[in-house]
This record gives C-alpha cells, sequence and structure tokens, in this order.
C-alpha cells in the first residue's frame, strides 16, 4: 500500500509532507507519495488573506482531494486550519511540532532598528504586536512563499520581515534570522510550528494516521484551538495563542484585539483540562 499525502505546492508545505512520509515509513512501514494542490490562497498574491476567504483558503482544495478518493490524508500547517471543520472531516495527527516562536530576518537587530523602519509582514497578529512594542514603526503587507518574503527586503526596501521560525529550519534557512521572539511576550499563531494530517473521520486512512499522534503536542494544539473557537477567532482579527507542558501542568497564553485594544491574559492549569483551560483564557481576554 502506497499512502498518498495532499499538500499545497509551496517548497514548506512539499517539506512538511517528505517529512510525514518519512514518520509514515519509519513508524508503519508503508510507501508514501505526494499530491500537489494548488490552493485559492497560492493562486491569490495579490491581496490579504482575510480578503479573499481566511484560514480555510488553504485547506479547501487540498482537502477535496480526500472527498474524491485522490488522497489518503492532507498535510497542513495547523495554524492553517480553520477551528470549524466539517464533521467529514477528523485531524487524525498532530506528529510534532517545530518551534513555535516568531523570527525576524533584518539589516539590523530588532531592537536596534532606526525610527519608522518599515517591516514586511501580512499578519495582523503581527503587525498589533510590533505596534504594541514599537509604534513608529511602518507595516508593510508582503505574501507569498518563504523566499518571494526574504527577496522583498531588498525588493521593496524593508528593514526587515517577520516570519514563522518553524517553517525557516524546515527550509533550512534558520541562519537568517537575525532575532527570535519570546513566544509569552510575542504571541504566535494558533498551532504555529505543528503539523497536522487531516482525513475523512471514522476511516481507515483515520486508523492509520491516528498512529503518529503524538499526546502531548495534541494537549498544546486542541487548548489553543479551543481559545481561538470561543474567540470566533481567524484572519480578520489579530489573535495568537501559545501553550506549553509542564508535566501535568497546562500554562497558555493569548492575545486578542478587543475595539482596537491588544488584550492579552494568561492561564495555568491541569493538562488534562486543556479544552477547558482554552475557554478560561478566552473568558479572561474577553473581560479585558
Amino acid at each position: 500500500m502506497t499512502i498518498v499525502l495532499a499538500t499545497r505546492r509551496s517548497l514548506l508545505a512539499q517539506a512538511q509532507a517528505d517529512r510525514v512520509g518519512d514518520l509514515v515509513q519509519e513508524k508503519l512501514g508503508l510507501k508514501s507519495e505526494k499530491l500537489l494542490i494548488e490552493t485559492l490562497g497560492d493562486k491569490r498574491l495579490d491581496v490579504t488573506i482575510d480578503k479573499i476567504g481566511g484560514k480555510g483558503v488553504f485547506v479547501k482544495d487540498v482537502e477535496d482531494a480526500l472527498v474524491d478518493g485522490r488522497a489518503h490524508g492532507a498535510v497542513h500547517s495547523m495554524k492553517d486550519v480553520p477551528y470549524e471543520m466539517m464533521d467529514l472531516f477528523t485531524i487524525s495527527a498532530i506528529p510534532e511540532r517545530e518551534d513555535e516562536r516568531d523570527a525576524f530576518i533584518g539589516r539590523a537587530p530588532f531592537a536596534d532598528l532606526k525610527h519608522g523602519a518599515k517591516i514586511g509582514t501580512s499578519s495582523l497578529r503581527r503587525k498589533a504586536q510590533i505596534k504594541a512594542i514599537r509604534p513608529d514603526i511602518e507595516v508593510v503587507p508582503v505574501r507569498g512563499n518563504i523566499q518571494t518574503r526574504i527577496s522583498k527586503i531588498e525588493g521593496e526596501n524593508l528593514d526587515g520581515i517577520m516570519l514563522a521560525a518553524a517553517g525557516l529550519k524546515r527550509m533550512e534557512l534558520e541562519h537568517l534570522v537575525t532575532d527570535y521572539f519570546d513566544p509569552t511576550e510575542f504571541v504566535p499563531a494558533v498551532g504555529q510550528g505543528a503539523i497536522g494530517v487531516e482525513t475523512l473521520r471514522d476511516s481507515e486512512s483515520d486508523s492509520i494516521f491516528r498512529q503518529l499522534d503524538i499526546y502531548e503536542e495534541r494537549v498544546r494544539i486542541e487548548a489553543e484551538r479551543s481559545f481561538m473557537r470561543e474567540m470566533n477567532g481567524d484572519c480578520h482579527t489579530p489573535i495568537g495563542a501559545y501553550s506549553k507542558l509542564e508535566r501535568d501542568k497546562l500554562y497558555m497564553v493569548g492575545i486578542f484585539e478587543l475595539e482596537g485594544v491588544l488584550v492579552k491574559k494568561d492561564v495555568y492549569g491541569h493538562a488534562e483540562d486543556y479544552i477547558a483551560l482554552g475557554r478560561k483564557l478566552a473568558e479572561l481576554v474577553k473581560r479585558g
């Protein structure tokens, strides 16, 4: 049996699918191959994600390959997966999480940037936190794959760009990083750094990929997604969350913009209550 993994065409998405393929071989003794899909989010690089439908624009076209039987599993960046999923689908495995942090690639360290420096990012979450730290910085929208965005530092005369550390490490580009941000201070996207394998619920493929799931990673990701679900968060609003396991305890910090103000709160509790902790964090944030 050869496992078919549907994924986006970007080099990063393919690297993530290759990693899942390696795990399929190592853990399950099965061969795999990639099915490359061009999603709406990949086609429309001229506008920001919130203008063309939010997170789902990177997921729906890949899901279609599950429905029509072209693929056994769909490999996603968990930060791209909407909190609302059709009952037809499930995330069968969250096999590992790379570095959750945001990274800065710049002409100088972030702390040494000149007044009025230009930073590239299309993330509302990153923009809100940059502005909270340095109101003088001009945030310039940039989209495209990692290599395209890096090229825009020169091409658009930027002082730097913000990217996910995980993507840079998976593409072996971490040598370009000028600064990493503490995830408890500069809060990452929900699920940032994690890979998820989506399948048709209760299918044979679901059972196969469940064997790759790492419980500790699922606890952290589902806790963050619980917060996002309670806040009704998407690409239209600055939202972020970061969770950390400490034995049987879970710490989580979250941010959300309420009426133009970026609210930040944290919670700490028993890891087994991870869904409830996400909801509790949302309640604290809503109080402002």
